[in-house]
């Protein structure tokens, strides 16, 4: 009875009082639930591969977003998960339960080596030379077809589950472990000091923060957390080949990445939700074709236009208001801070008008 009663109060202290809190609650009861009312095989497939994605993508946001350190080759980390696990399981008969860590294991050592070659670089040249290693690996790949497949890749690999829907549980259970992990590290001290490398590294040296180190460690967990989401991906779709090293896939999360909002960790996972079925959905319809591009790419300019910062923060900003004194945020229908019991601006904004009028 006191667990229950603890959980309730932090629901109410630290969820239930912001509205994008109580968002991303329900969705992820919803996402829990799905199954259980909906039980449709290609539903599920389609939302597996949204949440295996969906890890990829926040993990590129913790790199990119919270250091700015824009990764155009975030692939090679996905596909270093895939190809790994998929060769120990494949040609060493390791349960596909292990080698998913293994896979997340060397695709850290690979994004620690690729940071600390990119260390001395910044914006658009850091962006160029990690773009180059998804190509780099894709060509010491093709050069021993009889050990890694070739362009054809490895095949018939196992799956972690059975049926549709413990596959689906599996993908979306990791899912939200990963990126609420992500969420809090981000939320932490450490992301604080992200934010002011990636605002200003030289300040930031200067005030004794060791910037390469915290730049490496970054790199490094990015790319544990895209190479597990590779390694779940090739064993649900049962192969490991070169399209998890493409650079289409590169800018793919990018576009997820810069959709969603960056520097939020959920913003690129709402993002992959709402345009991966989307995608998939209109390619269902013949009429379509290969106008679903097309109609893709509207949709990206149109938020890109409207919403410069990404979708995500612009939802939030019509729902919350932030505090002028505190600086925390508050539902938009509030009138005094929750935390300091300020004004709120809304509420400023209407005394002056008042005023005005008077």
């Amino acid at each position: 009875m006191y667990l229950l009663r603890r959980a309730w109060a932090e629901l109410a202290n630290e969820v239930f009082v912001l509205p994008s809190r109580t968002l991303v609650l329900a969705w992820a009861l919803a996402l829990l639930a799905l199954p259980l009312v909906y039980d449709d095989a290609y539903a599920l497939r389609i939302l597996t591969m949204t949440c295996l994605f969906a890890i990829f993508a926040a993990s590129w946001d913790l790199l990119a977003g919270y250091t700015g350190q824009v990764n155009f080759g975030h692939a090679l980390f996905f596909g270093a998960g895939a190809y790994t696990s998929g060769l120990m399981s494949q040609k060493l008969g390791v349960s596909p339960w292990l080698t998913i860590w293994a896979g997340a294991a060397v695709a850290t050592l690979i994004g620690f080596l690729a940071g600390y070659l990119c260390l001395r670089l910044r914006g658009s040249y850091l962006s160029l030379a990690t773009l180059a290693f998804p190509l780099i690996a894709l060509g010491l790949l093709f050069a021993v077809p009889e050990f890694s497949g070739g362009e054809l890749g490895i095949s018939g690999l196992r799956r972690l589950a059975t049926t549709p829907t413990q596959n689906y549980y599996v993908a979306a259970l990791a899912m939200l472990a990963v990126v609420f992990g992500l969420w809090l590290l981000a939320d932490s001290k450490f992301g604080i000091v992200l934010h002011a490398i990636r605002d200003d590294e030289v300040a930031a040296r200067a005030s004794g923060i060791n910037t390469p180190r915290y730049k490496l460690v970054v790199f490094a967990l990015s790319a544990a957390a895209a190479g597990f989401a590779g390694a779940l991906f090739a064993h649900y779709i049962r192969v490991a080949g070169p399209s998890t090293l493409e650079v289409a896939l590169s800018f793919q999360v990018v576009i997820w990445g810069i959709f969603g909002g960056v520097a939020t960790i959920y913003g690129p996972v709402a993002a992959v939700f709402i345009l991966y079925p989307l995608t998939e959905w209109l390619g269902s319809f013949k009429a379509v074709g290969e106008l679903r591009l097309l109609i893709f790419a509207v949709i990206v300019l149109l938020v890109l236009l409207f919403m410069p910062r990404g979708l995500t923060p612009w939802v939030r900003d019509k729902i919350e208001a932030q505090c002028p004194r505190c600086k925390q945020r508050n539902a938009t229908w509030r009138k005094m801070c929750r935390l300091c019991g300020a004004a709120l601006k809304a509420e400023v904004a209407r005394a002056q008008r008042l005023v005005g009028h008077q």
